[in-house]
């Protein structure tokens, strides 16, 4: 019996846990599942596996645990992947988890490699299916011997078209707070017809392009962190144009970028007696001193919206002028803009998400010199709130990894992310069999 440890049972680990449950039989497995929230995991799981409450600062639980384990899969924030891979590497276990490779991750290679353990890392959606849709795309191209000149990749998120019903066209799907964060990592780099190119965090929402996906119409594209370190990663140096970014509907950008310019999305301070706060406050404490300007015409006005603009519709929908009181205690603006759009952007129970990828590789043919435009477009609809699209794309292939792993298929050893054919060609072959495939198509 091989025993199957997973820590964390938030939001994108409820497809995981079915489909590891559901081989459980077949291959003999024990899965063992721990969060602070133990009733969360009994709430998940089937009686044959194993709930237990977990803290990841109990290193005693936290070592017993990984020692009992074969394979350990993180699902908890990124900031503790650390913590359990120092674990799994004293106890040569592997860990995969479905979060970015920090440096001190990669760091672990050497040692991970000695004790012939695997630490897979971007194992989920994006990072994770991103990759290895297209590392399969650029290797067979190189494979015939093009000569690629663009590469462009979009993610998003977002609500099902029969789910949709606010301005916004937008519902949180994953951690709320990772949303009114987003871009604060740097500045968005990225190349362009072989220039670098860089986007501060304060232009990076009126920097977008449009992109139509067939089957499901049209969407706006904003940059992501770094591009340029995917250079590396896919072996694509010396290439003219590389460039990532997250997929929203039309007309979301312009209106978020109302709260970026405002100082609302700021998490690096605390807002003094925020529990007491009104929506309508929280908006005026960023805008100047009136005594009868009302904070609508205030923030119309300093932000240069017409009273007819679309955005005056969303904004206003999302209750931000409301005299609802805040009520969280120490909060910082992006707290306190979380908790405003949580009570808007919930899934509710029968509602469905949307998960869309986009690529675009552009080449020159060989032995002619004809440039070829080619897009390959993956779109997933969830369930419903519960095994979201969100839960389906990132749980999916943690627990397919998790199976080839058992079963002797990947056989790596070392830090990895998922860009080599022994990890993703298996992978997206199994997730097809669950409608998470790809279609391309020369412009």
């Amino acid at each position: 019996m091989k025993n199957i440890l997973i820590l964390g049972a938030g939001l994108a680990s409820s497809a995981l846990i079915r489909y590891l449950e559901s081989n459980a039989k077949e291959f003999d497995w024990q899965l063992t599942v721990g969060d602070q929230d133990k009733d969360l995991v009994s709430h998940k799981t089937c009686p044959a596996t194993r709930a237990i409450k977990f803290d990841v600062f109990d290193s005693v639980q936290l070592n017993v645990e990984v020692e009992n384990a074969d394979v350990v899969i993180s699902m908890l924030p990124a900031k503790f992947h650390p913590i359990v891979a120092k674990s799994c590497l004293r106890f040569s276990r592997s860990l995969i988890t479905a979060s970015y490779e920090s440096q001190e991750m990669r760091g672990m290679d050497e040692e991970a490699k000695a004790k012939g353990v695997l630490l897979l890392n971007e194992m989920g959606l994006d990072p994770g299916i991103d990759h290895m849709s297209a590392m399969k795309m650029l290797d067979r191209l190189k494979g015939e011997g093009q000569r690629l000149t663009s590469f462009e990749s979009f993610t998003g998120g977002l609500v099902a078209p029969e789910s949709d019903d606010n301005p916004w066209h937008y519902k949180f799907s994953w951690a709320p707070m990772n949303v009114v964060l987003a871009g604060q990592e740097g500045p968005a780099k990225f190349i362009q017809c072989g220039k670098f190119k860089y986007i501060p965090y304060t232009r990076l929402f009126r920097r977008t392009e449009f992109i139509n996906i067939e089957g499901y119409g049209r969407f706006e594209g904003y940059a992501n962190r770094d591009s340029l370190k995917y250079l590396e990663k896919y072996n694509l140096q010396g290439i003219p144009t590389i460039y990532r970014g997250t997929l929203r509907r039309p007309g979301y950008s312009k209106a978020w970028d109302v709260f970026v310019q405002l100082g609302a999305t700021d998490n690096s301070y605390v807002m003094e007696n925020s529990e007491n706060l009104t929506h309508r406050d929280f908006i005026n404490s960023f805008l100047y001193y009136h005594p009868t300007d009302s904070v609508e015409v205030k923030l119309y006005r300093i932000m240069h919206i017409d009273q007819d603009s679309d955005i005056v519709h969303m904004l206003e929908w999302l209750g931000i002028f409301s005299d609802e009181k805040v009520g969280i205690k120490n909060a910082t603006p992006a707290q306190i803009l979380q908790s405003i759009l949580s009570k808007k952007w919930k899934l509710q129970l029968n509602d469905k998400d949307m998960i869309v990828m986009w690529h675009k590789i552009s080449y020159i043919e060989k032995d002619r010199e004809k440039e070829v435009n080619l897009t390959s477009s993956m779109a997933v609809i969830g369930e419903d709130s519960n095994y979201t699209s969100m839960a389906k794309t990132v749980g999916l292939p943690l627990g397919i990894a998790t199976k080839l792993y058992l079963t002797g298929q990947i056989r790596l050893t070392g830090a990895h992310i998922p860009t080599c054919k022994e990890i993703y060609e298996p992978v997206l072959n199994e997730l097809e069999e669950f409608g998470i495939r790809f279609n391309e198509k020369v412009l």
